[in-house]
C-alpha cells in the first residue's frame, strides 16, 4: 500500500514539472559574462557577508593567505579579521566553534581545505550541527555551511582523494549541495549561507578555474538557487544520465559522443544530493525508459545506488533497460596517474554504459572467431 501511495504522490510531482522547466528556462536565458567557479564562490560570500553582518568565514589560511584556493581573496581587507578567522591546523577546534557560534545565531561558514580533513570534525558536523534542530524540538536552529574540495584532485593520493557526497548524504539534518558550473556555485552557495540548517557545500578542486556563462540574473546579489531541485542540462529521449560536480561535464561531453551516433541523451546536473530532487529524475526517467548514474565516490551505498532504488521503488514498470551505475573503484584512490585515471569515472565510461542500456554496444566476439 505505501509503495502505490508513494508513486501516486511521485506522478503528481512529476506532473507539476513540466511548468516549472518552462518557468526556469525563461528566468535564467540572458548570458551577461562568463565567469570561473573561483570568483563565483568569491563574489557570493562577498555579497552574503555585505548583506548579513552575522556572517563571517573561518578555516585555515582564509585570512592572510587569501585561501588555500583563493576563495577568500579580498574578504580579510575589506572585512577584517573579526569576522574572516584564520585558524590552526584543528578541524575539531573550529568547527565546534563554528557550530557553537551558529548556536547563538551567527551565520559561519567553515572552510576545510579539503573535505578528507573534515572526518576531524566530524562529530560536530553529524552529532552537533545535524542533529541539534531535532533534538530541540525545534528550538536550536543552526545556520552554519561547511565548504570546500570534495573527491578527487590529482596526484594527492588515497587521503586526499575521496568523495564524501554519500557520506553526509546519508544523514538527516543536513543539507548537501555539489555544485558543478559557476552559476551553480554562485547561487547554491548563496541559498546556503541563507538557510536556518546546516549545509555541507561540496566543490571540486578541479573545478575552480574553470570558466562558464553565466546568466544577467545571476549576477544580481539577490539570485539564489532552490536547494533540492536539479537541472536537465540538455535533454534527451533515449536514455537518462544523472551527474553531479565535475562528472556533470563529462556527462555532457558524453552525451555529445551519443549524439552523433544517434542516441539522444538526457543529462541531469543533480546540484543537490540532499534533500535529492527525485521527481525530476523519475520524470526523465518514465520519458527515455533508461538510467545511467555516474559519480566519483565509491559504488557501496553511493549516491548512484540511492538513484537506482528510487527509480525501481517509483518508475520500474517504465524501465526498458537494467540500470547502468558507473561510479569510482572499489579502492582506496592510488597515487600513479595510470592507476588513478583508471580508479574514477572517463567519458568513455558513460558512453558504453549508455549504448549497453539502449542495446547498442558492441557485441563480444566468441574466441573462436578471432582464431
Amino acid at each position: 500500500m505505501s509503495g502505490i501511495i508513494g508513486r501516486k504522490i511521485a506522478s503528481r510531482a512529476i506532473s507539476a514539472l513540466h511548468m516549472s522547466r518552462v518557468f526556469a528556462s525563461r528566468a535564467f536565458s540572458s548570458v551577461a559574462k562568463e565567469m570561473t567557479v573561483r570568483d563565483a564562490l568569491n563574489s557570493a560570500l562577498d555579497e552574503e557577508m555585505s548583506a548579513d553582518p552575522k556572517v563571517f568565514v573561518m578555516g585555515e589560511e582564509v585570512g592572510e593567505y587569501q585561501g588555500a584556493y583563493k576563495i577568500t581573496k579580498g574578504l580579510l581587507d575589506k572585512y577584517g579579521p573579526e569576522r574572516v578567522l584564520d585558524t590552526p591546523i584543528t578541524e575539531a577546534g573550529f568547527a565546534g566553534i563554528g557550530v557553537g557560534a551558529a548556536y547563538h545565531g551567527l551565520k559561519p561558514i567553515i572552510e576545510f581545505m579539503t573535505f578528507n580533513f573534515s572526518m576531524q570534525a566530524i562529530d560536530h558536523i553529524i552529532n552537533s550541527a545535524a542533529k541539534s534542530n531535532y533534538m530541540s524540538a525545534g528550538q536550536i536552529s543552526v545556520p552554519i555551511v561547511f565548504r570546500g574540495p570534495n573527491g578527487a584532485a590529482a596526484g594527492v593520493g588515497a587521503q586526499h582523494s575521496q568523495c564524501y557526497a554519500a557520506w553526509f548524504g546519508a544523514c538527516p539534518g543536513l543539507k548537501v549541495l555539489a555544485p558543478y558550473s559557476s552559476e551553480d556555485a554562485r547561487g547554491l552557495l548563496k541559498a546556503a549561507i541563507r538557510d536556518p540548517d546546516p549545509v555541507v557545500f561540496l566543490e571540486n578542486e578541479l573545478l575552480y578555474g574553470e570558466s562558464f556563462p553565466v546568466s544577467a540574473e545571476a549576477l544580481d546579489s539577490s539570485f539564489s538557487l532552490p536547494i533540492g531541485k536539479a537541472k536537465i542540462e540538455c535533454e534527451g529521449k533515449d536514455v537518462t544520465v544523472t551527474a553531479f560536480s565535475k562528472m556533470v561535464g563529462y556527462a555532457l561531453k558524453a552525451a555529445e559522443i551519443l549524439a552523433k551516433e544517434g542516441i539522444s541523451a538526457e543529462v541531469i546536473n543533480l546540484r543537490s544530493i540532499r534533500p535529492l530532487d527525485r521527481p525530476t529524475i523519475n520524470a526523465s526517467v518514465r520519458k527515455t525508459n533508461r538510467l545511467v548514474t555516474v559519480e566519483e565516490g565509491f559504488p557501496q551505498h553511493g549516491v548512484g545506488a540511492e538513484i537506482c532504488a528510487s527509480v525501481v521503488e517509483e518508475s520500474f514498470e517504465y524501465l526498458d533497460a537494467p540500470v547502468e551505475r558507473i561510479s569510482g573503484a572499489d579502492v582506496p584512490m592510488p597515487y600513479a596517474a595510470n592507476l588513478e585515471r583508471m580508479a574514477v569515472p572517463q567519458v568513455e565510461d558513460i558512453v558504453r554504459a549508455a549504448k549497453r542500456a539502449c542495446y547498442r554496444a558492441a557485441k563480444s566476439v566468441p574466441m573462436a572467431a578471432t582464431a
